[in-house]
């Protein structure tokens, strides 16, 4: 069979593309622009895509295409009701970045909480040294035992989360974004509450209808003036400038973001205006990246072409 990997870049260095080469001959394109899907999927009979956009237009001008493999849990950019109309497989991928994401929304958390960006520059800057005291009392940090947790999103991520919180000695309560999700080791509560009562709110559910805009002006304001706000979810779930007003008014303590509402982050994004910088952690969407977590994505792709390929024998 005849493979193209549309954007290899979205991969990063990984060392076991090989298993992908097992089932045919493979093309690796590190990106693929709009204008050159057509040219590179001609004669193709799987098409491996993380972002780039396999439409109508696209599905029709190549009647060859047998699967499309989906570097992603997410499947937005396939049509995948008509590539299903048009007899294709659209196959995804699930829980390969659980235990990545996880670990960087619990970093997140101990930066902020333990003023560790504060306390890290002072020695640097040769605060420390000139000290007559053996200790600095600078920003005041708190322990996370006996405080509360709230999950938005208790999805496989969500859980994971919790079970890492509650090692700290945490209450974890979540809100279910759907509606749908009752887990009887935590306490559901709806968003309001959760959001009144928490120390910490960690985010981990999809984009869509429900979720979109989620957190806004009208309930930051309902938070803990020392709570902390984490998204490891998907950007647009927050609103990003309230969030920003929220920080420079002293609304709530800080917050870590992994997404953002445009990926990469728009130089005029307010995040980056925000009056007090030392309260946040920002990263650039690298919660799922481990290399444990981006060389079990191309194991999962490599399982879902074998499986494929099996049936079709």
């Amino acid at each position: 069979m005849n493979i193209a990997f549309l954007d290899l870049q979205t991969m990063g260095n990984v060392s076991n593309l090989h298993l992908l080469e097992r089932f045919g001959n493979v093309a690796y394109y590190a990106v693929t622009k709009p204008d050159e899907r057509l040219k590179r999927l001609e004669n193709v009979d799987i098409a491996i895509t993380s972002k780039v956009i396999i439409d109508r237009e696209i599905i029709d001008a190549c009647p060859q295409l047998k699967l499309i493999c989906v570097a992603a849990t997410g499947t937005n950019n396939v049509d995948v009701e008509y590539a299903n109309s048009k007899g294709i497989t659209v196959k995804n991928v699930v829980n390969y970045s659980t235990e990545s994401v996880a670990q960087v929304t619990v970093s997140m958390i101990l930066s902020l909480v333990n003023q560790i960006n504060y306390y890290d520059n002072y020695v640097k800057s040769g605060g420390y040294t000139h000290s007559d005291m053996f200790t600095h009392y600078g920003p005041a940090f708190y322990q996370l035992n006996g405080k509360r947790a709230g999950i938005i999103g208790l999805g496989n991520i969500g859980k994971r989360v919790a079970r890492l919180l509650e090692a700290f000695g945490m209450e974890i309560v979540y809100y279910s974004t759907s509606g749908k999700n009752n887990n009887n080791d935590y306490l559901r509560l709806e968003l309001d509450e959760l959001l009144i009562t928490s120390d910490i709110v960690s985010i981990h559910s999809p984009l869509n209808e429900q979720t979109k805009n989620l957190v806004h002006k009208g309930n930051l304001q309902l938070m803990k003036p020392s709570a902390f706000l984490i998204n490891a979810g998907r950007g647009g779930i927050i609103n990003e400038l309230d969030l920003t007003e929220a920080i420079d008014n002293e609304l709530i303590a800080g917050g870590g973001l992994d997404v953002f509402e445009y990926e990469p982050i728009r130089e005029e994004s307010p995040i980056l205006k925000c009056k007090y910088p030392e309260r946040l952690v920002l990263t650039p969407h690298i919660a799922w990246a481990s290399i444990e977590a981006r060389e079990l994505l191309i194991e999962k792709i490599a399982e879902n072409i074998g499986l494929f390929a099996a049936s079709k024998s």
